[in-house]
């Protein structure tokens, strides 16, 4: 297999608003995160992603960009981030950041040109229509708003603050291109690239039965076909010419089609983020995951990639809830079910991501009042729901369970107040729960869930079967249990997890097998305790399917 430093590398996920306050003013900032570099570098990992910090007014928590050669002066400067980089790379580590091209902030100078007149150079540069077509945005209510100035409607997929640029107009590419080579000159190693599978669309009205007057147009604006020539000369332009890692966010592309998007002879990118499993979180309880639907949508996706590029490997982000409270319990087994669901996808074939926190296992918060949520979208979503007759109890109830404000609540770094992130009161409430489950806490805990992710990470770097080995699922006869092995010329290795909140008979113990990795400390060979994860090393002549 053709090995790459980004196939062997361990991402992790900065959001910078919630991660390190350096200067007291309650937010998250670029000093912040230069600050703890070598915790980062301690707990093994070789490449940081930074969420937008770009200049920006904040309406999408920075993916609304007003200047893409500018720091949000919340952040620091430019020349923060130029020491920033230094010190990563001093480290022996790699940094990439968010590139946010779908759409721009309406602030941005040129949508501000764009909606001053029709006949201004850069109208063309944003989409616009006399008619509004019957789009619902991806936030919710119309994807189309009216501006009174010019007496026409403009293309929004996420916020009314977002306008979506117009790739189909070639002046908006190079301008887009020499930006992003920009960036590449200023010695980062790689993007993570937002949104990218709606820069093209189908203007036409959606079928409706039902006579909404917004309805759901996935298909109009999200990996339209058509799209391949715009990535192939995104690619051509900018990622083809240096030695950098690229991550898409391909919300809406299946297994399937993954030779056009990453595959070595067609991609336009190192690996995407694949959104299928997204629909198997269980909302209606606080906890559980459809693990025989897991199995399957995760295993396709380690098939139809073997050999055809490569995955990105990831649980959360700053656009979900916390995994611990929604795949797991963050009750009776927080750390059992953190650690069998870190398991669960780390080992799989891919580059893995760990989102900040989630390496201690952080949890939602207890957000009870609409006032507690921060989220544009969470914010848009209950007053559409409310439109709609929903009751506001219920409303909260769905907020509750699926805000992406879980995500973004400061950084547990040690009980003292504020759990460490800031001095003063942050600009997100901390989770209560920060007196126990912070950094600090865990550090020196041979059993916790950072130490279970430090050993993790270290077993994938020290074992070439856990990145560039064979994926092949195993049968347990269990719907609870998910298994597999990992197998190169030298080794093969079994992962076994029960994501459960019940114990199963099942005969795990392979003969001469080694027992690599456990998050329980007592191991019974003939069953599985609830969210029980283990990883073996097994002959290579084990048959476990047969």
């Amino acid at each position: 297999m053709n090995k790459k430093w980004w196939k062997e590398a361990v991402v992790y996920q900065v959001y910078p608003r919630s991660f390190m306050d350096s200067d007291g003013n309650g937010l998250g900032d670029i000093n912040g995160i230069t600050s703890k570099l070598d915790y980062l570098k301690e707990l093994g990992i070789d490449v940081i992603w930074v969420c937008p910090m770009y200049k920006s007014p904040n309406d999408d928590n920075g993916y609304d960009i007003s200047d893409y050669q500018a720091i949000l002066e919340d952040f620091g400067t430019m020349e923060d981030f130029d020491r920033l980089l230094e010190e990563v790379h001093t480290r022996g580590m790699k940094l990439i950041i968010d590139l946010v091209i779908n759409h721009t902030s309406d602030e941005h100078p040129w949508f501000v040109e764009s909606r001053s007149s029709r006949h201004n150079p850069k109208r063309d540069w944003y989409v616009w229509r006399d008619e509004p077509l019957n789009w619902e945005s991806i936030f919710g209510g119309p994807a189309w708003e009216y501006d009174e100035k010019t007496g026409q409607y403009y293309l929004h997929v996420f916020s009314k603050k977002q306008p979506d640029l117009n790739w189909e107009n070639p002046e908006v590419r190079n301008e887009l291109f020499k930006m992003i080579n920009w960036w590449v000159a200023k010695g980062i190693d790689g993007f993570r690239v937002d949104a990218i599978s709606h820069i093209k669309k189908e203007y036409s009205n959606v079928p409706d039965l039902d006579g909404h007057l917004f309805v759901p147009s996935w298909e109009k604006m999200m990996n339209v076909d058509g799209i391949q020539p715009l990535l192939q000369e995104l690619y051509d332009e900018t990622f083809s010419k240096h030695d950098i890692m690229t991550v898409g966010e391909a919300n809406g592309v299946s297994a399937d089609e993954i030779h056009d998007w990453v595959s070595p002879e067609n991609g336009k990118f190192n690996m995407i983020f694949q959104f299928e499993d997204i629909g198997l979180w269980n909302t209606e309880v606080r906890n559980g995951v459809n693990v025989p639907e897991l199995k399957t949508v995760l295993s396709k996706w380690q098939e139809k990639v073997n050999g055809n590029g490569w995955n990105a490997l990831f649980i959360e982000n700053h656009d979900r809830p916390r995994i611990v409270s929604t795949w797991g319990n963050d009750q009776s087994y927080w750390r059992e079910s953190a650690t069998a669901l870190g398991c669960m996808y780390f080992f799989m074939q891919g580059t893995p991501f760990i989102y900040q926190g989630q390496e201690i296992g952080m949890t939602n918060a207890p957000f009870e009042e609409l006032d507690h949520f921060d989220d544009v979208h969470t914010h848009n979503l209950y007053f559409h729901k409310k439109e709609s007759g929903m009751e506001h109890d219920a409303i909260m109830t769905v907020l509750r369970a699926t805000s992406r404000d879980h995500s973004r609540t400061p950084m547990q770094w040690n009980s003292s107040n504020h759990a460490g992130f800031s001095d003063v009161l942050p600009w997100m409430g901390v989770n209560p729960n920060y007196e126990w489950l912070n950094v600090e806490a865990q550090e020196n805990d041979p059993h916790s869930v950072l130490s279970f992710y430090k050993q993790m990470i270290w077993l994938r770097k020290n074992m070439d079967v856990f990145v560039y080995g064979d994926y092949q699922l195993v049968d347990m006869n269990h719907d609870s249990v998910f298994a597999y092995t990992r197998e190169n010329e030298d080794d093969k290795v079994l992962v076994v997890t029960n994501l459960a909140q019940h114990a199963v008979l099942c005969a795990v113990d392979p003969e001469d097998s080694t027992l690599l990795l456990a998050n329980h400390q007592s191991i019974d060979p003939a069953q599985l305790l609830p969210y029980e994860a283990r990883v073996y090393k097994i002959p290579k002549d084990t048959n476990l399917n047969g």
